[in-house]
């Protein structure tokens, strides 16, 4: 399926595919499709002056850049500020941009936000959105900057440098926007950390230095006294996606909406001579899972209560973006949609260590169902062993979670696997079919998935978010519609 890009021949194959498993067990199955605009970035070395500096960074080695704005020719030439984190969080009283004017400057900043010993602010050791790239180039055009970089810390990215070249050096998508992207900040990118420790010192600063100031509420940003300018040829070309839902219909309209991106990141740069992104377990496992759940539940009878619907969607990789665009176009009202399960890769390990982890731990009384069907299994449930990567703000429950609704994300990979992978497969041509895997695990998760959703099908009780999560206002409010 030619790594499944939106727009291409591979989405035509795996949503037909997809739509057409659906419908033969027997589910009303339709599509929702999602304009996107593709955006092909041509970059230019990028030049530095000022400061003593003359560098040139190479693109793809040194830095990556692109523009979400959606026309032709974007260019930058201005100065590089050092913006700590990124971050304005007024409920933290947090602002890193507190006494600095920053418009039409090219912001440098580092990733995840400032995970703190102080649990008031931010999540601790637990990454808030303030954390995530889409945050840090938002916050950007809300400051008028001419261009954002950040910073690539492995540690903190939660990947290697290759899934960022792989990831943002091919054809990106983003919504179709009324002012055609004009109000995204025009140059967003990476750069490495060796670039970034170079440039400081050239700077007169230190880069572990200025790292730890900007772990201080009092921290100012900081003129680097070097320009950096860089241009950019967008090739554009619209294109209608699709999500793909299934639906076994139940007794009242109400719902139960399991999600599982279908796309990957198609064909791009080669590694070691294969330029197919398959994303066999990232995220052909997680459909997968979904759609053998469905045929489960064509099974049941008496039907369950509530509706239960399979909701394979577009453009995760970019974004989030099929999520939400029908989080955006429900199809079915989020206000009688009692709970998001979502799978977003499945253990091809065959090892759990009888644990599951929720991704997201303490947000909803979906967990207390969960746990309490895993002990039938014998197994325990926990929090996730990483909540410094922000992995809850990084999948498609997150559009449904900042929406209101409930949202379930829980993996049993171990994190002895979950490394392997991340450093070997995730986001290359490499993650790709094994006929080695062992599904025994993958089975157990699937079974507890099920029972999860069949309970809040049938329960008399909606989920609801548990108290002090920033989700239950949300909730509370679009309730009392």
């Amino acid at each position: 399926m030619e790594g499944r890009a939106p727009g291409s021949k591979g989405e035509e194959l795996a949503t037909t595919y997809i739509a057409d498993y659906f419908k033969s067990i027997g589910l009303k199955t339709f599509f929702q499709g999602v304009p996107l605009v593709g955006v092909t970035s041509t970059v230019s070395p990028m030049k530095l002056s000022g400061a003593g500096s003359g560098r040139v960074l190479k693109y793809a080695d040194e830095f990556v850049a692109w523009s979400k704005q959606q026309k032709p020719s974007i260019s930058a030439n201005a100065e590089l500020v050092f913006a700590g984190y990124g971050v304005v969080a007024p409920e933290y009283q947090w602002n890193d941009f507190k006494g600095a004017n920053v418009k039409g400057k090219i912001i440098v900043v580092l990733i995840n936000d400032p995970q703190l010993e102080d649990q008031t602010k931010f999540g601790g050791k637990a990454m808030t959105y303030y954390g995530r790239w889409t945050y840090k180039f938002e916050e950007a055009a809300r400051q008028g900057a001419a261009g954002a970089l950040i910073v690539h810390e492995t540690e903190f990215a939660g990947y290697p440098w290759e899934v960022v070249r792989g990831s943002w050096s091919g054809e990106q998508f983003d919504m179709v926007y009324p002012d055609k992207g004009a109000s995204t900040v025009p140059i967003q990118g990476w750069i490495t950390r060796d670039v970034a420790m170079e440039l400081f010192k050239t700077a007169g600063q230190d880069f572990e230095d200025l790292k730890k100031k900007a772990l201080q509420p009092d921290f100012q940003a900081v003129p680097l006294g070097i320009r950096a300018s860089v241009d950019v040829k967008n090739k554009l070309r619209t294109v209608e996606s699709k999500n793909v839902l299934g639906v076994l219909e139940g007794q009242v309209p109400e719902y139960v909406v399991f999600t599982a991106h279908w796309d990957h990141l198609g064909i791009g740069e080669p590694q070691n001579g294969d330029k197919i992104y398959n994303g066999a377990e990232d995220n052909a496992s997680g459909v997968a899972m979904i759609m053998d759940i469905a045929r489960a539940f064509t099974k049941v009878q008496p039907k369950p209560k509530r509706s239960i619907v399979f909701l394979a969607v577009t453009a995760e990789e970019q974004g989030l973006l099929g999520s939400l665009y029908y989080s955006e176009n429900p199809v079915f009202p989020l206000n009688k949609t009692v709970a998001n399960i979502n799978i977003d890769g499945i253990n091809l390990y065959g090892r759990d260590k009888n644990e599951v982890h929720v991704v997201g731990y303490g947000y909803t009384t979906l967990e207390d169902t969960l746990k309490d069907v895993l002990s039938k299994q014998g197994r325990s449930l926990l929090p996730e062993d990483e909540p410094e990567k922000g992995f809850y703000f990084r999948s498609d429950q997150f559009s449904f979670a900042r929406k209101g609704v409930p949202a379930l994300y829980a993996e049993s990979t171990t994190v002895e696997d979950s490394k392997e992978y991340t450093e070997h497969r995730y986001h290359k041509p490499s993650d790709e079919y094994n006929p080695n895997w062992d599904m025994k695990a993958a089975v157990r998760d699937g079974d507890a998935l099920f029972e999860v959703a069949e309970r809040v099908a049938n329960s008399d009780q909606w989920p609801e978010w548990k108290p002090g999560t920033e989700f239950r206002a949300i909730r509370e409010q679009m309730l009392k519609k």
